[in-house]
């Protein structure tokens, strides 16, 4: 197995030594408080990481690249920006679950509006942040003053996107 070092990699790896360094140079202890830390996070994420994975790549192999593409690929127009919001709006959890998700619509032919317009509505109207957090602590009245506004740019983002970039 070959590990793609990409941009965001480096980045990432070039902070970890940078503040490595750091905390070092603070307390030689620290780093390894860090690590452990960090593992101890590991153990929190993964347990949700990989079923999430294995849903999207069981997505992508049972959902027909056919249908993928008909319905939500280039040309699908209003009507895909539409069930992509929708979609967004009702995907529960973390970016461990909606990134896969949106990486497995990706790689069956969804078109990139509908790529926005889904991660855009995940974005502002995540059902579980609305539950968990904003309603308890705002109030639902809040909630409602929020949302309402917002319900236009999930699709005015997609429809940008097919405006000015061609899949």
């Amino acid at each position: 197995m070959r590990v793609a070092l990409d941009p965001s990699t480096i980045v990432l790896i070039v902070l970890a030594l940078v503040l490595g360094v750091v905390a070092y140079l603070k307390d030689p202890g620290l780093p390894w408080l860090g690590a452990r830390n960090g593992l101890t996070m590991l153990g929190v994420v993964l347990p949700r990481l990989i079923p999430a994975l294995v849903l999207a790549g069981l997505l992508q192999v049972l959902v027909p690249e056919e249908v993928v593409r008909r319905y939500l690929g280039p040309g699908s127009g209003l009507r895909a920006l539409l069930v992509a919001t929708l979609a967004g709006f009702l995907t529960p959890g973390g970016p461990m679950v909606s990134v896969p998700l949106l990486v497995a619509l990706a790689n069956s032919g969804a078109s990139l509006p509908v790529l926005v317009a889904y991660m855009t509505s995940w974005s502002l109207f995540g059902i579980q942040r609305i539950i968990a957090w904003e309603a308890p602590l705002m109030g639902w009245r809040f909630v409602v003053v929020r949302v309402i506004p917002s319900l236009a740019f999930p699709v005015i983002a997609g429809w940008l996107v097919a405006v000015f970039y061609q899949d």
